[in-house]
């Protein structure tokens, strides 16, 4: 499983159960310097989203004198990584991009209702319950989430080049629309198998970044809607306050569509030779440049529907207060304060846990 620049991630077997799970083991100093309040910020996350089915679950953890692990469901299908880059059948279709975008964005939503943000949204990062047949997403790996404020401005250099957005390279305030840039990007990348902003090494990447260099020519978007296109150009837009919000993308036409749609191509075809063709060609013509006037004029800050008191209030998410990314001297009062915290729902104690590492490898078969 995936190994990371300070956590490795191991296949285990709950031997009472005979469940496998993913243990991802966590270091508790990097750099010299104690960073168990990560990791804790890391846990309270999980578990106040363990009503959110599209965001991995943490089912144990465990201490030893130098990591902290996580034990966490295991998503058996892998990162989507693998498709993305795929060719042929085994590369995903508009209808599963489709799909799996609305699951990524209900997880998302999700994430900004609580005031959290992730900060490193992309394809190592979006898990699959199966591979085939296609099952559902796993948004993981937290390490970099923050909490966001009205009152509090949030700047930091995090992420990945490919997927960060610009107000992030700006060393500009991060907020919930930095996510949904990322959205965008994810989104590209599964519908064409490209990478938008990918340069020859970093500073082009973030070049291609900061000037919105990303290509819509048909030839990158063969075969994919007009709509599919409209709902990436809603999110890859400079402007933070520009960006539609998770909750706004989900009400996109493009999610709430049925049916195969009219290609890209097919719908932006020139006008020669349109006499000779067919009455259902023409009318299919007709139809995608309706779709195309629609999703055109959706319009991202319409305000949005009043969402019910249980999901606008369905946990309290626990942050450290100082930056992710950036491992500083942990605060040894709030990393109680968490742990207590956590520790008070039936499902996660976080004291017993600890409390039993020397029982580890009776429980676990790693």
């Amino acid at each position: 499983l995936p190994r990371g620049k300070f956590a490795v991630v191991r296949r285990c077997v709950e031997v009472a159960t005979g469940i496998e799970f993913a243990a991802k083991f966590l270091r508790k100093r990097r750099k010299g310097q104690d960073c168990r309040a990560d990791v804790t910020h890391e846990m309270a996350i999980l578990e106040a989203a363990r009503s959110c089915p599209h965001i991995i679950d943490l089912h144990d953890a465990f201490e030893t004198p130098t990591e902290i692990i996580l034990v966490l469901e295991y998503a058996v299908g892998g990162e989507i990584f693998n498709q993305c880059v795929a060719e042929g059948e085994d590369a995903f279709t508009e209808v599963d991009v489709r799909r799996l975008m609305r699951q990524i964005l209900e997880g998302v939503a999700f994430l900004h209702r609580n005031d959290v943000v992730h900060l490193d949204l992309k394809p190592q990062n979006i898990l699959l319950t199966s591979a085939s047949p296609l099952g559902d997403i796993k948004i993981v790996d937290f390490g970099l989430s923050r909490r966001v404020n009205s009152a509090e401005e949030l700047r930091e250099i995090m992420g990945t080049p490919e997927y960060v957005a610009p107000e992030v390279l700006n060393y500009e305030p991060i907020s919930k629309a930095t996510d949904m840039w990322s959205v965008g990007v994810l989104a590209y990348v599964m519908l064409t198998g490209e990478s938008p902003f990918l340069g020859e090494d970093k500073q082009e990447t973030f070049l291609n970044v900061s000037q919105l260099n990303v290509s819509y020519e048909p030839e990158v978007f063969e075969g994919v809607s007009v709509q599919a296109v409209a709902f990436i150009q809603q999110l890859l837009v400079k402007a933070p306050h520009r960006r539609a919000t998770a909750e706004h993308c989900l009400r996109h036409p493009w999610l709430s569509a049925r049916g195969v749609l009219p290609g890209w191509m097919e719908n932006l075809a020139g006008g020669a030779g349109r006499a000779e063709e067919p009455e259902r060609a023409q009318e299919q013509r007709g139809r995608g440049r309706d779709l195309a006037r629609a999703a055109a004029s959706w319009d991202p800050a319409l305000p949005p529907r009043p969402t019910s008191p249980s999901a606008a209030g369905e946990c309290s998410v626990l942050v450290p207060p100082f930056p992710l990314g950036q491992c500083r001297q942990a605060d040894v009062e709030f990393a109680k304060k968490a742990t207590d915290a956590v520790a008070a729902t039936n499902c996660f104690q976080a004291e017993e846990a600890y409390a039993i590492i020397p029982e580890m490898q009776k429980k676990l078969v790693c």
